[in-house]
């Protein structure tokens, strides 16, 4: 069976109950805990080609940082903002779950089943 990551953040309920679901489903997850070790840009770009998403898509509008490092500027490249996304990790939309490849956000936790 290849290996399953789960980019998780503890506090998050929807990140909480997308690794319970993993677990229900016989899977024992590797947890990255992206806010302590965060993704370097490759890594970001390799999962937001996975997810098939632009930066942009996978940003928390809600978050200080959002609205602190002007991201809602339309200008703003997929790079600029991913260099944003590694130096602020709390802007990355959570939880995500990588399988082979290919991954799927767990917003609702059971989209995450199409890819296992």
């Amino acid at each position: 069976m290849s290996q399953v990551t789960i980019y998780h953040n503890p506090r998050c309920s929807k990140s909480r109950q997308t690794l319970a679901l993993l677990k229900e489903q016989g899977i024992e997850p590797d947890i990255r805990e992206y806010l302590k070790d965060a993704p370097s840009a490759t890594e970001l770009t390799q999962v937001l080609d996975s997810l098939g998403l632009s930066a942009r898509a996978l940003l928390r509008k809600n978050e200080a940082e959002y609205k602190e490092n002007n991201l809602s500027n339309p200008e703003l490249t997929d790079e600029q903002i991913i260099s944003v996304m590694v130096a602020n990790p709390k802007l990355i939309e959570r939880p995500i779950v990588l399988k082979d490849g290919k991954a799927r956000i767990g917003r609702p936790p059971e989209s995450v089943l199409e890819i296992l």
